[in-house]
Protein backbone atom coordinates (compact mmCIF):
# COMPACT_ATOMS: atom_id res chain seq x y z
CA UNK A 1 0.00 0.00 0.00
CA UNK A 2 1.63 3.32 -0.82
CA UNK A 3 2.05 5.75 1.87
CA UNK A 4 0.64 9.38 0.34
CA UNK A 5 2.83 12.11 1.08
CA UNK A 6 1.63 14.93 3.20
CA UNK A 7 1.33 18.21 1.06
CA UNK A 8 1.59 20.11 4.29
CA UNK A 9 5.20 18.50 5.15
CA UNK A 10 7.53 21.45 5.77
CA UNK A 11 11.20 21.18 7.66
CA UNK A 12 13.23 22.58 10.16
CA UNK A 13 11.70 24.44 13.53
CA UNK A 14 8.50 25.40 11.34
CA UNK A 15 8.17 21.08 10.78
CA UNK A 16 8.79 20.65 14.07
CA UNK A 17 5.84 23.41 14.63
CA UNK A 18 3.61 21.26 11.86
CA UNK A 19 3.88 18.14 13.95
CA UNK A 20 2.24 19.18 16.44
CA UNK A 21 -0.02 22.08 15.19
CA UNK A 22 -0.88 22.23 11.44
CA UNK A 23 0.53 26.34 10.99
CA UNK A 24 1.60 25.70 7.37
CA UNK A 25 -2.14 23.79 6.76
CA UNK A 26 -4.09 26.99 8.28
CA UNK A 27 -1.89 29.11 6.33
CA UNK A 28 -2.59 27.58 2.91
CA UNK A 29 -5.98 26.63 3.68
CA UNK A 30 -6.96 29.90 4.37
CA UNK A 31 -4.70 32.51 2.88
CA UNK A 32 -2.34 31.65 0.17
CA UNK A 33 -4.13 28.44 -1.10
CA UNK A 34 -8.09 29.99 -0.79
CA UNK A 35 -9.07 31.02 -3.94
CA UNK A 36 -11.21 33.91 -3.68
CA UNK A 37 -13.22 35.46 -7.30
CA UNK A 38 -11.02 37.78 -9.26
CA UNK A 39 -13.99 40.32 -9.49
CA UNK A 40 -13.73 42.02 -5.93
CA UNK A 41 -14.53 44.93 -6.01
CA UNK A 42 -14.97 48.13 -3.80
CA UNK A 43 -17.32 46.63 -1.93
CA UNK A 44 -15.12 43.97 -0.51
CA UNK A 45 -12.63 45.71 1.53
CA UNK A 46 -15.27 46.18 4.34
CA UNK A 47 -14.94 42.44 5.56
CA UNK A 48 -11.07 42.73 5.85
CA UNK A 49 -11.76 46.40 7.68
CA UNK A 50 -14.52 45.10 9.84
CA UNK A 51 -11.65 42.70 11.04
CA UNK A 52 -9.04 46.01 11.20
CA UNK A 53 -11.32 47.79 13.58
CA UNK A 54 -12.03 44.57 15.86
CA UNK A 55 -8.15 44.23 16.43
CA UNK A 56 -8.27 48.31 17.49
CA UNK A 57 -11.27 47.78 19.53
CA UNK A 58 -9.76 44.61 22.05
CA UNK A 59 -5.86 46.10 21.84
CA UNK A 60 -7.20 49.82 22.71
CA UNK A 61 -9.87 48.69 25.43
CA UNK A 62 -7.17 46.36 27.11
CA UNK A 63 -5.24 49.11 27.63
CA UNK A 64 -8.31 51.26 28.89
CA UNK A 65 -9.47 48.72 31.13
CA UNK A 66 -5.54 49.08 33.05
CA UNK A 67 -7.01 52.79 33.87
CA UNK A 68 -10.52 52.48 34.08
CA UNK A 69 -12.54 52.14 37.77
CA UNK A 70 -16.22 51.36 37.44
CA UNK A 71 -18.28 52.60 40.00
CA UNK A 72 -20.79 55.74 40.03
CA UNK A 73 -18.87 58.10 42.04
CA UNK A 74 -14.74 56.81 40.26
CA UNK A 75 -16.50 56.22 36.30
CA UNK A 76 -16.47 59.62 35.28
CA UNK A 77 -13.14 60.60 37.13
CA UNK A 78 -11.26 57.59 35.63
CA UNK A 79 -12.19 58.48 32.33
CA UNK A 80 -10.66 62.15 32.99
CA UNK A 81 -7.58 60.49 34.36
CA UNK A 82 -6.99 58.53 31.27
CA UNK A 83 -7.58 61.45 28.97
CA UNK A 84 -5.48 64.21 31.25
CA UNK A 85 -2.66 62.04 33.27
CA UNK A 86 -2.06 58.74 31.53
CA UNK A 87 0.78 58.63 28.51
CA UNK A 88 -1.33 58.90 24.99
CA UNK A 89 -4.30 57.91 26.82
CA UNK A 90 -6.30 60.82 25.31
CA UNK A 91 -5.64 59.19 21.62
CA UNK A 92 -6.38 55.56 23.10
CA UNK A 93 -9.54 56.54 24.38
CA UNK A 94 -10.33 58.38 21.10
CA UNK A 95 -9.58 55.16 19.39
CA UNK A 96 -11.65 53.25 21.28
CA UNK A 97 -14.42 55.82 20.93
CA UNK A 98 -14.14 56.90 17.05
CA UNK A 99 -13.24 53.16 16.36
CA UNK A 100 -17.06 51.85 17.59
CA UNK A 101 -18.17 54.12 15.12
CA UNK A 102 -15.78 52.66 12.39
CA UNK A 103 -17.20 49.36 13.39
CA UNK A 104 -20.53 50.26 12.93
CA UNK A 105 -19.94 51.72 9.80
CA UNK A 106 -17.97 49.30 7.92
CA UNK A 107 -20.46 46.38 9.26
CA UNK A 108 -23.27 47.95 7.84
CA UNK A 109 -21.19 48.85 4.40
CA UNK A 110 -20.58 44.97 4.50
CA UNK A 111 -24.12 43.92 5.56
CA UNK A 112 -25.20 46.13 2.43
CA UNK A 113 -22.93 44.52 -0.01
CA UNK A 114 -23.90 41.30 1.56
CA UNK A 115 -27.84 42.44 0.44
CA UNK A 116 -26.53 43.93 -2.83
CA UNK A 117 -24.64 40.39 -4.15
CA UNK A 118 -26.87 37.80 -2.15
CA UNK A 119 -24.48 36.62 -0.17
CA UNK A 120 -26.85 35.21 2.17
CA UNK A 121 -28.01 32.74 -0.74
CA UNK A 122 -27.45 29.01 -0.89
CA UNK A 123 -24.98 27.54 0.23
CA UNK A 124 -24.10 30.61 2.24
CA UNK A 125 -27.32 30.84 4.62
CA UNK A 126 -25.07 30.15 7.64
CA UNK A 127 -22.75 32.89 7.21
CA UNK A 128 -25.42 35.57 7.09
CA UNK A 129 -27.30 34.00 10.42
CA UNK A 130 -23.12 34.31 11.52
CA UNK A 131 -23.50 37.85 10.53
CA UNK A 132 -26.59 38.30 12.24
CA UNK A 133 -25.47 37.22 15.44
CA UNK A 134 -22.09 39.37 15.06
CA UNK A 135 -24.42 42.41 14.63
CA UNK A 136 -26.76 41.52 17.73
CA UNK A 137 -23.88 40.61 20.15
CA UNK A 138 -22.03 44.05 18.22
CA UNK A 139 -25.23 46.19 19.61
CA UNK A 140 -25.05 44.73 23.10
CA UNK A 141 -21.06 45.50 23.36
CA UNK A 142 -21.73 49.07 21.96
CA UNK A 143 -24.66 49.72 24.61
CA UNK A 144 -22.77 48.77 27.45
CA UNK A 145 -19.38 50.49 25.97
CA UNK A 146 -21.81 53.59 25.35
CA UNK A 147 -22.53 53.66 29.29
CA UNK A 148 -19.26 52.91 30.89
CA UNK A 149 -17.86 56.41 30.38
CA UNK A 150 -20.85 57.50 32.87
CA UNK A 151 -21.17 61.01 31.60
CA UNK A 152 -25.08 62.42 31.66
CA UNK A 153 -25.61 61.11 28.39
CA UNK A 154 -24.57 57.48 29.76
CA UNK A 155 -26.55 57.80 32.55
CA UNK A 156 -29.90 58.88 30.87
CA UNK A 157 -29.02 56.86 28.14
CA UNK A 158 -28.72 53.78 30.48
CA UNK A 159 -32.52 54.95 32.36
CA UNK A 160 -33.97 55.23 28.84
CA UNK A 161 -33.17 51.62 27.26
CA UNK A 162 -32.97 49.56 30.48
CA UNK A 163 -36.19 50.99 31.38
CA UNK A 164 -37.45 49.28 27.87
CA UNK A 165 -37.79 45.83 29.79
CA UNK A 166 -40.49 47.07 31.95
CA UNK A 167 -42.64 46.87 29.33
CA UNK A 168 -42.66 43.26 29.77
CA UNK A 169 -46.15 41.91 30.97
CA UNK A 170 -46.32 41.37 34.88
CA UNK A 171 -42.62 40.73 35.35
CA UNK A 172 -41.33 43.79 33.33
CA UNK A 173 -40.59 45.90 36.56
CA UNK A 174 -38.42 42.88 38.30
CA UNK A 175 -36.98 42.24 35.10
CA UNK A 176 -35.49 46.39 34.99
CA UNK A 177 -34.45 45.70 38.74
CA UNK A 178 -32.92 42.89 38.11
CA UNK A 179 -30.92 44.33 34.85
CA UNK A 180 -29.30 47.14 36.47
CA UNK A 181 -29.00 45.04 40.15
CA UNK A 182 -30.91 48.47 42.26
CA UNK A 183 -33.59 50.59 41.90
CA UNK A 184 -31.67 53.04 39.43
CA UNK A 185 -28.40 52.57 37.68
CA UNK A 186 -25.90 52.79 39.80
CA UNK A 187 -22.63 51.33 41.01
CA UNK A 188 -24.13 47.42 40.36
CA UNK A 189 -25.31 48.47 37.05
CA UNK A 190 -21.85 50.04 35.76
CA UNK A 191 -19.88 46.42 37.04
CA UNK A 192 -22.09 44.47 35.73
CA UNK A 193 -22.09 46.70 31.70
CA UNK A 194 -18.59 46.50 32.75
CA UNK A 195 -18.00 42.83 33.06
CA UNK A 196 -20.43 42.28 29.98
CA UNK A 197 -18.18 44.68 27.80
CA UNK A 198 -14.94 43.81 28.64
CA UNK A 199 -15.18 39.51 29.66
CA UNK A 200 -18.36 38.44 28.09
CA UNK A 201 -19.89 39.93 24.83
CA UNK A 202 -16.15 39.82 23.43
CA UNK A 203 -15.61 36.39 23.65
CA UNK A 204 -19.32 35.62 22.12
CA UNK A 205 -18.15 38.35 19.84
CA UNK A 206 -14.57 36.94 18.79
CA UNK A 207 -16.01 33.37 18.36
CA UNK A 208 -19.20 34.24 16.11
CA UNK A 209 -16.09 36.09 13.80
CA UNK A 210 -13.87 32.19 13.73
CA UNK A 211 -17.58 30.93 13.14
CA UNK A 212 -18.07 33.34 10.63
CA UNK A 213 -14.89 32.56 8.98
CA UNK A 214 -14.72 29.37 9.06
CA UNK A 215 -18.44 28.95 7.48
CA UNK A 216 -17.22 31.33 4.99
CA UNK A 217 -14.12 29.36 3.25
CA UNK A 218 -15.92 26.31 3.66
CA UNK A 219 -18.72 26.92 1.21
CA UNK A 220 -16.32 30.07 -0.72
CA UNK A 221 -16.75 33.79 -1.09
CA UNK A 222 -19.55 35.04 -3.37
CA UNK A 223 -18.30 37.58 -5.91
CA UNK A 224 -20.55 40.51 -7.61
CA UNK A 225 -21.98 38.26 -10.18
CA UNK A 226 -23.25 35.88 -7.83
CA UNK A 227 -21.01 33.21 -9.84
CA UNK A 228 -20.19 29.84 -8.15
CA UNK A 229 -16.77 29.95 -9.11
CA UNK A 230 -16.32 26.37 -8.18
CA UNK A 231 -18.18 24.88 -10.91
CA UNK A 232 -15.55 25.54 -13.49
CA UNK A 233 -12.22 24.20 -12.49
CA UNK A 234 -9.01 23.31 -14.27
CA UNK A 235 -9.08 19.47 -15.13
CA UNK A 236 -5.67 19.07 -13.98
CA UNK A 237 -4.99 21.30 -10.88
CA UNK A 238 -8.84 21.75 -9.47
CA UNK A 239 -8.10 25.37 -9.23
CA UNK A 240 -11.14 27.26 -10.16
CA UNK A 241 -10.49 28.83 -13.65
CA UNK A 242 -11.79 31.87 -11.84
CA UNK A 243 -10.40 32.38 -8.75
CA UNK A 244 -6.87 34.04 -7.47
CA UNK A 245 -4.90 33.01 -4.19
CA UNK A 246 -6.54 35.28 -1.35
CA UNK A 247 -2.42 35.71 -0.68
CA UNK A 248 -0.98 37.46 -2.42
CA UNK A 249 -3.42 39.40 -4.31
CA UNK A 250 -6.37 40.72 -1.66
CA UNK A 251 -4.05 40.57 0.98
CA UNK A 252 -2.02 43.31 -1.10
CA UNK A 253 -5.17 44.64 -2.67
CA UNK A 254 -6.24 45.18 1.17
CA UNK A 255 -3.52 47.50 1.83
CA UNK A 256 -5.26 49.97 -0.14
CA UNK A 257 -8.20 49.92 1.37
CA UNK A 258 -6.76 50.10 4.83
CA UNK A 259 -4.81 53.10 3.80
CA UNK A 260 -7.47 54.72 3.16
CA UNK A 261 -9.29 54.12 6.10
CA UNK A 262 -6.36 54.62 8.52
CA UNK A 263 -5.71 58.27 7.21
CA UNK A 264 -9.53 59.17 7.63
CA UNK A 265 -9.76 57.37 10.98
CA UNK A 266 -6.22 59.09 11.89
CA UNK A 267 -7.70 62.55 10.73
CA UNK A 268 -11.10 62.12 12.80
CA UNK A 269 -8.92 61.55 15.88
CA UNK A 270 -6.39 64.09 15.64
CA UNK A 271 -9.23 66.88 14.46
CA UNK A 272 -12.81 65.63 15.17
CA UNK A 273 -12.40 62.96 17.92
CA UNK A 274 -16.29 63.86 18.63
CA UNK A 275 -17.10 63.32 15.29
CA UNK A 276 -19.28 66.63 15.21
CA UNK A 277 -21.09 65.19 18.72
CA UNK A 278 -21.90 62.28 16.84
CA UNK A 279 -19.65 60.22 17.82
CA UNK A 280 -19.17 61.53 21.73
CA UNK A 281 -22.24 63.54 22.58
CA UNK A 282 -21.37 66.54 24.64
CA UNK A 283 -23.20 66.22 27.90
CA UNK A 284 -21.30 63.20 27.82
CA UNK A 285 -18.42 65.23 28.87
CA UNK A 286 -20.48 66.19 32.51
CA UNK A 287 -20.62 63.96 34.98
CA UNK A 288 -23.57 61.80 35.55
CA UNK A 289 -26.38 63.44 37.26
CA UNK A 290 -29.76 62.08 38.06
CA UNK A 291 -30.89 65.80 38.66
CA UNK A 292 -30.11 66.85 35.86
CA UNK A 293 -31.79 65.75 32.76
CA UNK A 294 -30.21 66.43 29.23
CA UNK A 295 -32.32 68.80 27.00
CA UNK A 296 -32.68 65.53 24.15
CA UNK A 297 -31.81 62.31 25.21
CA UNK A 298 -30.58 60.44 22.44
CA UNK A 299 -28.74 56.89 21.63
CA UNK A 300 -25.84 56.92 19.55
CA UNK A 301 -25.95 57.59 16.04
CA UNK A 302 -25.87 53.35 14.98
CA UNK A 303 -28.81 52.87 17.15
CA UNK A 304 -31.06 55.85 15.34
CA UNK A 305 -33.12 53.91 12.87
CA UNK A 306 -34.19 51.60 15.19
CA UNK A 307 -35.11 53.91 18.26
CA UNK A 308 -37.02 55.89 15.51
CA UNK A 309 -39.15 52.74 15.01
CA UNK A 310 -39.57 52.71 18.81
CA UNK A 311 -40.86 56.49 19.07
CA UNK A 312 -42.75 55.97 16.04
CA UNK A 313 -44.87 53.03 16.83
CA UNK A 314 -48.04 54.04 18.70
CA UNK A 315 -48.61 53.14 22.42
CA UNK A 316 -50.87 50.03 23.04
CA UNK A 317 -53.49 50.70 26.46
CA UNK A 318 -50.50 53.38 27.38
CA UNK A 319 -47.68 50.70 27.35
CA UNK A 320 -44.57 51.49 24.65
CA UNK A 321 -44.41 47.13 24.23
CA UNK A 322 -45.40 47.58 20.80
CA UNK A 323 -42.65 49.91 20.08
CA UNK A 324 -40.51 47.52 21.91
CA UNK A 325 -41.37 44.50 20.08
CA UNK A 326 -40.84 46.70 16.67
CA UNK A 327 -37.28 47.68 17.37
CA UNK A 328 -36.23 44.07 17.99
CA UNK A 329 -38.00 42.68 15.51
CA UNK A 330 -36.15 45.06 13.17
CA UNK A 331 -33.07 43.58 14.04
CA UNK A 332 -34.51 40.16 14.26
CA UNK A 333 -35.95 39.79 10.67
CA UNK A 334 -32.45 40.03 9.20
CA UNK A 335 -32.00 36.68 10.28
CA UNK A 336 -34.37 35.26 7.78
CA UNK A 337 -33.56 37.06 4.46
CA UNK A 338 -32.17 34.09 3.25
CA UNK A 339 -35.16 32.16 3.24
CA UNK A 340 -37.38 35.26 2.44
CA UNK A 341 -35.80 36.16 -1.04
CA UNK A 342 -37.02 33.95 -3.52
CA UNK A 343 -35.18 35.31 -6.56
CA UNK A 344 -33.23 32.62 -8.94
CA UNK A 345 -30.20 34.79 -9.31
CA UNK A 346 -28.40 36.14 -6.46
CA UNK A 347 -26.33 39.45 -7.67
CA UNK A 348 -28.16 42.57 -8.00
CA UNK A 349 -26.94 42.74 -11.65
CA UNK A 350 -29.12 40.29 -12.85
CA UNK A 351 -32.22 40.81 -10.67
CA UNK A 352 -35.12 42.91 -11.97
CA UNK A 353 -36.50 46.50 -11.44
CA UNK A 354 -39.15 45.53 -8.59
CA UNK A 355 -35.72 44.59 -6.15
CA UNK A 356 -34.13 47.46 -7.30
CA UNK A 357 -37.00 50.04 -6.05
CA UNK A 358 -37.29 48.15 -3.23
CA UNK A 359 -33.66 48.27 -1.83
CA UNK A 360 -33.43 51.62 -2.91
CA UNK A 361 -36.77 52.39 -1.14
CA UNK A 362 -35.17 50.45 2.04
CA UNK A 363 -31.94 52.81 1.38
CA UNK A 364 -33.76 56.12 1.71
CA UNK A 365 -35.92 54.56 4.76
CA UNK A 366 -32.74 53.26 6.92
CA UNK A 367 -31.06 56.75 6.07
CA UNK A 368 -34.08 58.48 7.30
CA UNK A 369 -35.06 56.44 10.19
CA UNK A 370 -31.44 56.83 11.28
CA UNK A 371 -31.40 60.57 11.00
CA UNK A 372 -34.82 61.34 12.72
CA UNK A 373 -34.16 59.11 15.33
CA UNK A 374 -31.23 61.02 16.52
CA UNK A 375 -33.36 64.21 16.39
CA UNK A 376 -35.57 65.83 19.30
CA UNK A 377 -39.29 64.92 18.66
CA UNK A 378 -41.33 66.71 16.09
CA UNK A 379 -44.65 66.17 14.01
CA UNK A 380 -42.50 65.60 10.85
CA UNK A 381 -39.76 63.38 12.34
CA UNK A 382 -42.69 61.76 13.80
CA UNK A 383 -44.45 61.24 10.01
CA UNK A 384 -41.00 60.19 8.54
CA UNK A 385 -40.18 57.91 10.74
CA UNK A 386 -43.93 56.20 11.04
CA UNK A 387 -42.98 56.11 6.81
CA UNK A 388 -39.42 54.60 7.34
CA UNK A 389 -40.87 52.13 9.79
CA UNK A 390 -43.44 50.61 7.20
CA UNK A 391 -40.81 50.60 4.38
CA UNK A 392 -38.42 49.37 6.43
CA UNK A 393 -40.48 46.19 7.22
CA UNK A 394 -42.57 45.68 4.08
CA UNK A 395 -38.61 45.75 2.59
CA UNK A 396 -38.20 41.86 4.31
CA UNK A 397 -42.19 41.02 4.74
CA UNK A 398 -42.93 41.64 1.04
CA UNK A 399 -39.80 40.40 -0.22
CA UNK A 400 -41.15 36.63 -1.02
CA UNK A 401 -43.61 38.46 -3.24
CA UNK A 402 -41.93 40.46 -4.97
CA UNK A 403 -38.66 38.66 -5.60
CA UNK A 404 -41.07 35.69 -6.79
CA UNK A 405 -43.02 38.22 -9.28
CA UNK A 406 -39.78 40.18 -10.82
CA UNK A 407 -37.92 39.59 -14.33
CA UNK A 408 -34.18 38.27 -14.11
CA UNK A 409 -31.57 38.19 -16.84
CA UNK A 410 -29.66 35.22 -17.04
CA UNK A 411 -26.61 34.73 -14.69
CA UNK A 412 -23.29 34.06 -16.54
CA UNK A 413 -21.44 31.00 -16.07
CA UNK A 414 -18.50 32.56 -15.08
CA UNK A 415 -17.45 36.17 -13.87
CA UNK A 416 -17.61 38.81 -16.37
CA UNK A 417 -14.91 41.11 -15.17
CA UNK A 418 -11.57 40.73 -13.49
CA UNK A 419 -10.60 43.20 -11.30
CA UNK A 420 -6.89 43.36 -11.85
Amino acid sequence: MAIVPNPYKTTGFLGWIDDRFPLTKLWKDHLSEYYAPKNFNFWYYFGSLALLVLVNQLITGIVLTMHYKPGAETAFDSVEYIMRDVPWGNIIRYMHSTGASAFFIVVFMHMYRGLLYGSYKKPRELIWVFGALIFLVLMAEAFCGYVLPWGNMSYWGAQVIISLFGTIPVIGPDVVIWVQGDYSPADATLNRLFSLHVIALPFVLVGLVVAHLIALHEVGSNNPDGVEIKKHKDKATGIPLDGIPFHPYYTVKDIVGVTVFLMIFAGIIFWAPDGGGYFLEKPNFTPASAINTPEHITPAWYFGSFYAILRATPPLFGSALPGVIAMFGAVLVIFFVPWLDRSPVKSIRYKGPLFKIALTLFTIAFIALSYYGMQPPSPLGKLVSQIGSVVYFLFFFLMPVYTKMDSYKTEPERVTHDAH
